[in-house]
């Protein structure tokens, strides 16, 4: 991620990931719904929830299958992607990608 010139906040999980979000107020915030302590979908819940973090966009990644993105999105994440998708060659590049078009819209 650093060579496309993104500096990134790792959490180890669900608590310390609010935490940093509030403390940090990143540009965005990758995802994983596999969370320990807090789960993602609880995490996004209560990250869209509070002021300080609500508008900060949030790209789900999961290994779930993509039945779950309608609900995650209407929970209001911005992007959904499946972990496969990023498991593969180009997995930076389609990640990068993601990240592009949620904070640059066309």
């Amino acid at each position: 991620m650093a060579k496309a010139g993104y500096s990134v906040i790792c959490a180890l999980d669900g608590e310390e990931g609010l935490r940093l979000a509030r403390e940090k107020s990143p540009d965005i915030i990758i995802l994983d719904m596999m969370l320990p302590k807090i789960s993602g979908p609880d995490l996004l819940h209560a990250l869209k929830q509070d002021s300080r973090t609500a508008s900060i966009p949030v790209i789900v990644l999961s290994a779930l299958s993509r039945r779950n993105a309608d609900k995650l999105l209407g929970d209001g994440a911005s992007a959904y992607l499946e972990k496969s998708e990023v498991a593969e060659d180009d997995g930076a590049r389609v990640l990068i990608a993601k990240i592009a078009s949620v904070l640059h819209p066309a």
